[in-house]
């Protein structure tokens, strides 16, 4: 029994030194196999969205016929666009977080087969020190039978011991060379997102170039200076038009809460929140000036702050938001109802962030600056009515 004490206490002395595979099984590799397979669907995914992208841009090209309605269908996509752009870059926020994550498993899967690659080189320089000739000595110095079949089993454990460590090196393996492939595919489809991101950006800016360049073409192309005129001053009554309408409807509106509540919104005559969180600077004051296309002396309804696309847009004052949507000349615009027939006006915004019927905040975030509509780069155009007329933001705002 003394031998077989030495072999039982052999084998307990390999497994403590040999690392065992903590967490990688078959379902593991069945699960990173998966997952180079979702990688590989990814990739196929991008490539056919950045064909999108082209083929948008190219059909846009052919879509100029119609100035308001080139304007509005860019604008829809432009958004889109900007979407697709925003989603690519948290998929690059993602995937570099799993690439870590990846490297992190690599790594500790590589730990682990060196490990195991350590132990079994052991074991086999013991085997081939000891030789076949050990176990049979083993067996031929049995005492009795029974002891015969104990050392027996003793042999079979350390065979199957040995096989065991051999079955889980070749898994590990398996596992580490899955997740090489896996990190692989996971860097290319980072480096391809990057690559998207960069490409639908640089579309983005062209369809926004094409946009100012048509504007001032259309706006140019006119040869009768007073057919151009005519042309600006029915897209300023356009939208005169549509904020009258919105005003009359908040009258009315309030005419039926004070027949029956008695109350109705009121401005306190408190001073409005400057509606940018920053700006560069005014591109365009309120009031008479030479428009830079016509050339000819027009009344600005109200002043033009050049910001960065998606500096935010503050409520000027408390009140309740008549109008966020859009149209072709203001592009995305809000209207907000500060009571006492006093509104305020945020046009060719690229986001909206309140919606008809809100009841918004001094200082309040309700959009971002954009581009869209009649407008050729990113900026605010704020306007004040009063009483049906435009009266000049300074007489509200103090800087």
């Amino acid at each position: 029994m003394t031998l077989a004490c030495v072999v039982l206490t052999f084998c307990m002395a390999i497994t403590s030194n040999a690392t065992s595979l903590s967490g990688i099984t078959s379902d593991s590799i069945k699960q990173m196999q998966g997952q180079i397979s979702d990688a590989n669907d990814e990739k196929e995914e991008l490539e056919n969205s950045l064909k999108e992208v082209k083929n948008l841009v190219s059909q846009l090209r052919q879509e100029k016929a119609d100035l308001n309605s080139y304007i509005t269908e860019l604008d829809a996509n432009l958004e889109e666009i900007e979407t697709q752009i925003e989603d690519l870059k948290n998929q690059i926020t993602l995937k570099e977080a799993e690439i870590v994550e990846t490297e992190e498993l690599l790594a500790q899967a590589k730990e682990v087969e060196a490990n195991q690659h350590d132990a079994m080189d052991n074991r086999i320089r013991l085997m081939y020190v000891q030789g076949e000739q050990r176990y049979l000595e083993l067996l031929l110095t049995s005492s009795s039978f029974s002891d015969f079949l104990n050392r027996a089993v003793y042999v079979n454990a350390i065979a199957q011991y040995d096989q065991d460590r051999l079955d889980e090196y070749v898994q590990t393996r398996e596992y580490v060379e899955l997740c090489e492939e896996q990190l692989r595919l996971q860097k290319e489809i980072l480096d391809a997102t990057k690559v998207a991101v960069e490409e639908e950006q640089a579309a983005l800016e062209e369809l926004i170039d094409q946009k100012r360049n048509e504007i001032e073409k259309y706006e140019a192309s006119i040869s009768n200076k007073e057919e151009s005129i005519e042309e600006y001053e029915a897209m300023i009554a356009e939208q005169d038009e549509l904020i009258k309408e919105l005003e009359e409807a908040v009258i009315a509106e309030q005419k039926k809460i004070l027949a029956q509540q008695g109350s109705v919104v009121i401005y306190d005559g408190g001073q409005f929140k400057f509606p940018l969180a920053s700006y560069t600077r005014i591109s365009d004051d309120y009031g008479w000036r030479i428009h830079p296309i016509l050339n000819t002396k027009q009344f600005h309804n109200g002043v033009d702050f050049a910001a960065p696309k998606g500096t935010a847009i503050y409520a000027a004052y408390d009140g309740e938001v008549v109008a966020a949507t859009y149209s072709a000349t203001m592009g995305n615009y809000v209207m907000i109802n500060h009571g006492s027939g006093l509104y305020t006006i945020y046009m060719h915004a690229s986001a909206l962030y309140c919606s008809k019927g809100d009841v918004v905040v001094r200082g309040e975030t309700i959009a971002a600056v954009g581009t869209t509509g009649r407008s050729t780069g990113n900026h605010l155009h704020f306007s004040v009515r009063k009483d049906g007329s435009y009266v000049s933001p300074w007489n509200y705002l103090k800087e």
